[in-house]
């Protein structure tokens, strides 16, 4: 059984899909481990490591993926990098399927099986495995670092000789994992947080770290959450409402964080040219959506503007990206202990169960096409 991990191909990637401590596990249970030279640089992992830890270092792609039985990405990969796996072989990775049908019929097309991890149903079972917990976590955390860099100011009260310094207002909109842990380490710094999000369960989760609860909590907000935890598609209406009580709280705030997501869908606007106009000089908004358009109407991708107010509106891709070392280290645990389910420990080769719920959740491509329920052709 041969498992490969390719270098990324996505320049702005600084991840990595294994680590030594995965690359030990995974020799472990019988695999040979091939490494492509300078996989693990951006995320502070040299060849050496990898070495130390028994994988064989190859010069280039090709030879990184030669007769392989299991490749491992962060981003996926494109069909046409895969010559030399063999038929069958699996390929895991977070591999942003919506919008991309054209790139998941070549996948098929190519024989792999593609199993993608951001598709990791939310149960007790697969917690371990949770890549988009995983990643947000450090996402949240590092847009608190993040928007207090840019903010220039202390973000706790101190009060001194020369008079007191007052205490920082930050606001999170969106309480999933990266905006409870936005809102930890922005209490952690000393701030003043208050939070917002469409889900009534959220309320107490955010009492519980000391921050603030705001929205318009009516019918429509008590309905306002999927069976698996996700937060539905709110009316117009009800954006409407929540956009006028927001609006004058944004106005106030020193450094607003938004982390609104909808899967598959464009990020929902929740902070328009008008409200970041309303903030005062030298306040800042981190767009942490700004991958799928944004929440913020001004928000640019990869870039970090200023209005013509003085508001900054931080736009950075792959936010956990920027803290390579840490977010690594943790999804390379999530892909471990995916695919340790899929091998067959006895006879050391890849042996997915097909009918398990964590295979038929994640499977986007099987025997030369699109598997998955959620991208077969329409009639």
């Amino acid at each position: 059984m041969r498992i490969s991990i390719p270098a990324e191909t996505d320049l702005s990637e600084t991840r990595v899909a294994a680590t030594p401590e995965t690359v030990k596990k995974f020799i472990a249970l019988g695999a040979e481990v091939a490494v492509q030279a300078g996989a693990g640089k951006t995320s502070g992992i040299p060849d050496a490591d990898f070495a130390a830890a028994g994988a064989t270092i190859m010069p280039d792609a090709a030879s990184t993926l030669a007769g392989a039985d299991l490749v491992l990405g962060v981003r996926r990969p494109a069909a046409s990098a895969l010559h030399g796996v063999k038929k069958g072989a699996s390929v895991i990775a977070i591999m942003d399927p919506y919008g991309a049908e054209a790139a998941l019929a070549e996948l098929a097309q190519a024989g792999v099986s593609a199993f993608a991890m951001e598709f990791m149903p939310r149960i007790t079972r697969a917690q371990a495995m949770d890549v988009l917990s995983s990643q947000a976590n450090i996402a949240g955390y590092r847009a608190v670092i993040d928007g207090a860099a840019e903010y220039g100011r202390a973000l706790p009260m101190m009060m001194t000789a020369a008079g007191t310094v007052p205490a920082a207002r930050i606001f999170i909109m969106g309480v999933g994992v990266a905006g409870l842990q936005a809102i930890a380490t922005a209490r952690r710094l000393g701030a003043i947080v208050t939070a917002t999000d469409v889900r009534p369960a959220t309320k107490e989760q955010v009492e519980s770290l000391g921050a603030k609860f705001l929205a318009v909590e009516d019918e429509e907000f008590a309905q306002a959450q999927t069976a698996g935890g996700y937060a539905k598609e709110m009316s117009p209406e009800y954006r409407a409402k929540q956009a006028a009580l927001t609006a004058a709280h944004i106005a106030k705030q020193d450094i607003v964080i938004t982390t609104a997501l909808i899967p598959g869908r464009p990020a929902p606007k929740l902070i328009s040219a008008d409200m970041a106009h309303s903030m005062r000089a030298g306040s800042v908004i981190v767009d942490l959506a700004v991958e799928r358009g944004g929440n913020c109407e001004l928000a640019s991708p990869g870039q970090t503007i200023t209005t013509e107010n003085g508001v900054k509106i931080v736009g950075h891709l792959n936010m956990p990206g920027r803290l390579a070392a840490t977010s690594s280290s943790l999804y390379a645990r999530n892909l471990f202990a995916f695919a340790e389910t899929l091998i067959d420990k006895d006879k050391k080769e890849m042996a997915p169960k097909w009918d398990d719920e964590l295979v038929k959740a994640t499977l986007l491509t099987r025997d030369g096409a699109v598997a998955h329920p959620n991208f077969q052709p329409k009639a």
